[in-house]
């Protein structure tokens, strides 16, 4: 298969700044070196030692501990790419990928954007005006508000109005972030304000709308090429609906168990939306399906995805060449979609552990062994002896399975998944092994009955807890000036380099006391539910903590009176302590 016209591309591209980190990061770089563009990088304190920083032609410092600091930071990311002669920025997913005046900035520094033009993503990136494109091109909706709603009172009147349950979600977000479900209306409210907390964490706009949800859904989303002569190719369907707090665990291509009017419909809405919003570069369109049938439009992802892997594997198609390719004016040869070969299945592999609710668990990687084989591709971000950083998201890897068939994909991820071992973090390996083995997902002899809150609903698999590891430091490099031959340079040493202190005997651990409420992650304490001094029961939520860009939710694990140990906006390590329950 021909992907583009013949002819060089129009605004050739040399040198090439990642904005992002991580197995992205990785995994753009892979894509220079292969269209033999030179890959630069920008890396945050703790990822100094990341395989990303490593790899890259060059890789520049980008001082922070924190998203803020770091690759939230426009204006530094922009002069640094400036600095360092990049030709274009490619801003790989979550981050600014989806800030259009980050992408503005960007073009207006004459740098090349990867993505699509700043008023698309505008125009996309806003849920509601997404939803006007969609249901102009005639796309399955289900009713929503108008526009962003207020505040917590208003959402308590669309769900009396509507009935439950109801999707509370970012206006500017993506990625499961931002995103709430109502089913009880007393937890509109709250669930309302929370939205809106980790909108503008996650994305620094906190704006929020409603629609009905669709109850026990399936995710079914359709990959999108386009270039910038009007030329939309639709590569193909995706399941997604394995996820845990609304973010995606395991995803597969083409999306199974569709009826072809179903596949037809997604297919033809997505370039139809596209096609009207005059997309270019590569996007995602995202559907919900119901139990009965029911399809409705999601939202428009104006950027790569994870799992954009599964569909490279089953159409042969480079996404993230291609984009660079678009970005330089390339030309697609056609817009027909191409006919799947085989099926892959992708396991996102993130410091998480299940058996706490897929708390998140920074630390150290004391063993890191990837399997092999065939039909096995392993994307990754950490190495052994790394460390995955309690600032940013959890994903340390991916790994796809692709086989002939689904059932050859399956079996293939078995033995894969036996194979993979990872020690010191925790991760999500136990329960991906549980449900390549689970009826519900493989469906031989049952229907397919994973939903989006088949993990917190239906899920019967038990883990055993991962023994508790240590956050790594998030302490910044020592930084100072020196001159070498007459010229300035900046040298950043580790904090301990530069002092050496005699070893402190280890002192016995405490014992537990039962009264001490403990944070479960390392993260930024929020908010408080409850005041100091409150009387509280067993199961009630009475604290938020913001970790690697979620927030958790604390409960009190028993009845009494709370004093608090912590204020609001502290910085907590795992274990630190919360309150004192009496």
């Amino acid at each position: 298969m021909t992907l583009f016209a013949p002819g060089p591309d129009p605004r050739p591209i040399r040198r090439l700044f990642i904005a992002n980190r991580g197995e992205i990061a990785v995994r753009i770089l892979r894509a220079c070196r292969d269209l033999g563009i030179t890959a630069i990088a920008a890396y945050a304190d703790p990822d100094r030692d990341a395989p990303f920083a490593r790899m890259a032609d060059e890789a520049h410092a980008l001082p922070g501990t924190t998203p803020a600091q770091t690759y939230l930071n426009a204006e530094a990311l922009i002069a640094l790419a400036l600095k360092t002669r990049a030709d274009a920025l490619h801003p790989g997913y979550g981050f600014l990928s989806e800030r259009a005046d980050f992408a503005r900035a960007v073009i207006a520094a004459g740098l090349i954007w990867i993505g699509p033009d700043p008023e698309v993503i505008e125009a996309l990136g806003d849920k509601i005006a997404a939803r006007r494109i969609a249901q102009s091109v005639g796309a399955p909706l289900v009713a929503g508000s108008p526009g962003p709603v207020a505040t917590p009172v208003e959402a308590r009147a669309f769900a009396q109005t509507h009935g439950l349950p109801i999707a509370i979600k970012a206006a500017f977000g993506g990625g499961g972030r931002g995103l709430k479900v109502a089913r009880q209306i007393e937890e509109v409210e709250d669930l309302f304000a929370s939205a809106t907390r980790e909108a503008e964490t996650a994305f620094g706009r906190g704006e929020c709308f409603i629609e009905q949800f669709l109850d026990r859904p399936r995710h079914i989303e359709a990959q999108v090429l386009a270039d910038r002569h009007g030329t939309v190719k639709v590569l193909g369907t995706r399941d997604c609906s394995l996820q845990r707090r609304n973010q995606k665990l395991v995803e597969e291509a083409p999306a199974p168990f569709l009826t072809p009017a179903q596949h037809d419909a997604i297919l033809t809405a997505a370039r139809a939306i596209c096609a009207h919003a005059s997309y270019s570069g590569a996007g995602t369109v995202e559907f919900l399906l119901s139990a009965t049938g029911t399809l409705s439009f999601l939202e428009v992802n104006t950027r790569l995805q994870v799992e954009h892997p599964v569909t490279e594997e089953t159409t042969g198609i480079d996404i993230v060449a291609a984009m660079i390719r678009i970005a330089q004016g390339a030309r697609l040869a056609d817009a027909t979609p191409p006919t799947p070969r085989g099926h892959s299945i992708e396991f996102r592999i993130n410091a998480e552990d299940p058996a706490r609710g897929f708390l998140p668990t920074p630390g150290p990687i004391t063993l890191w062994q990837p399997p092999s084989g065939p039909g096995i591709r392993v994307d990754s971000g950490v190495a052994e002896g790394g460390q995955v950083p309690g600032s940013f998201d959890s994903l340390m890897a991916k790994l796809i399975v692709t086989g002939a068939t689904r059932a050859e994909a399956l079996a293939r991820a078995a033995r894969a998944l036996a194979e993979f071992r990872i020690e010191g973090v925790a991760s999500v390996l136990p329960f991906h092994r549980a449900v390549v083995q689970d009826p519900a997902f493989r469906a031989d002899t049952t229907p397919f009955a994973v939903h989006t809150g088949w993990i917190e609903a239906d899920c019967t698999a038990r883990f055993a807890p991962h023994p508790r590891v240590t956050a790594p430091d998030a302490t910044p490099l020592l930084r100072m000036a020196i001159e070498i031959d007459g010229k300035r340079h900046e040298l950043a040493l580790p904090p301990g380099l530069l002092t050496t202190q005699p070893p402190s005997p280890t002192a016995p651990p405490p014992e537990a006391d039962p009264a001490l409420l403990c944070a479960p992650v390392a993260g930024t304490l929020t908010l408080w539910q409850v005041a100091d001094g409150a009387t509280v029961t067993a199961g009630e939520v009475v604290a938020v903590i913001e970790a690697m860009k979620m927030e958790t939710r604390i409960e009190a694990p028993h009845a009494g009176r709370l004093t608090r140990l912590a204020e609001a906006g502290d910085m907590l390590a795992h274990g630190a302590p919360l309150a004192r329950i009496t």
